[in-house]
């Protein structure tokens, strides 16, 4: 699939986060601890959904497809960007680059697509609650799933494709701690004219209509949980979607602030601590915002440690 590159570039090196010895060992450290964190609370998610059935409904069956995403973005990153703290030369090659592009691409548009779909579900939970079962079916919600991982392959195959048919032939060392797209297009000595055509095509459909879709929704909600006369009423309602716009807020915020960012040298360094939100600071905090901001998960979770301890004091 990786067949590109006829400038003969055979590996990348990757700057890494900084270039400061004494920092690599703390940072080592410091992400090991993230990715623990991650991979314990977005399994955790997955499981708890999946094992009690008090949570087989359609906003956690999203929500456990999105710690899926979360975990799988987290490992594309992660654990190349911890062998990088502590070896002498961050090497990438030229196929473990582009599978790490396309798999980082892949996951990142899923993201976008299943916070959009979320918003919907709890658009039509709280604005149409009647009519909630039938229109958020069993068939409904595998139809989005279905639908997000679809957008997401075919954005990440046509950039991936796209990409590898840029020639690079200028400096190998990408000013980043991963392979990303605008990092990439800077050591092109190629005509990227097509590629940019598309990133804007793309951005447009994979981040520009999911966050006018979130916006609409829960202007939508807001509107219809201020008509709601209890004040108890509208706690529980704001209590119910505050988690999902604090995630939102989070992934779409740092994301604007990368690619909106001119290209300069500043601005590289400044897109690599923001990117370190959405590639490894939103999965971690996905987990923790729904489990720790949700009552039903807290139940849920207090249920299964009840058990577990009662099992081992038996």
């Amino acid at each position: 699939m990786f067949q590109g590159n006829l400038s003969g570039v055979i590996e990348f090196n990757l700057a890494g986060l900084t270039e400061k010895p004494e920092l690599q060992l703390p940072l080592f450290f410091l992400f090991l601890g993230i990715y623990v964190v991650t991979v314990a609370g977005n399994l955790s998610m997955i499981t708890l959904i999946l094992f009690s059935s008090h949570l087989h409904t359609p906003m956690y069956y999203f929500l456990s497809s999105l710690s899926f995403v979360d975990l799988c973005q987290s490992t594309v990153i992660i654990p190349k960007m911890l062998v990088n703290f502590l070896a002498l030369n961050n090497i990438i090659s030229y196929s473990e680059c582009m599978m790490q592009f396309y798999f980082f691409t892949f996951f990142a548009i899923a993201e976008c697509h299943m916070l959009a779909v979320m918003a919907y579900d709890r658009y039509v939970a709280i604005c149409n609650p009647l009519l909630y079962n039938a229109v958020m079916s069993y068939q409904v919600c595998s139809c989005m799933i279905f639908g997000v991982y679809s957008m997401a392959l075919i954005g990440a195959t046509t950039h991936t494709v796209c990409m590898l048919k840029v020639d690079f032939c200028k400096a190998n060392v990408i000013h980043h701690y991963f392979c990303d797209l605008s990092p990439l297009l800077e050591l092109s000595c190629s005509d990227t004219f097509i590629n940019e055509v598309v990133v804007l095509c793309f951005s447009v459909f994979n981040i520009f209509i999911p966050t006018l879709t979130i916006l609409s929704s829960y202007v939508l909600i807001i509107a219809s949980i201020l008509r709601i006369k209890s004040t108890e009423g509208r706690s529980k309602a704001f209590s119910t979607c505050s988690s999902h716009i604090s995630a939102v807020a989070i992934f779409f915020g740092s994301l604007a602030f990368t690619y909106l960012q001119p290209s300069s040298v500043s601005s590289m360094d400044q897109g690599k601590v923001s990117s370190v939100f959405y590639t490894i600071a939103v999965p971690m905090l996905n987990p923790l915002i729904y489990s720790l901001r949700n009552k039903d998960v807290k139940v849920v979770l207090n249920k299964f440690l009840e058990r577990k301890f009662s099992c081992e004091h038996k």
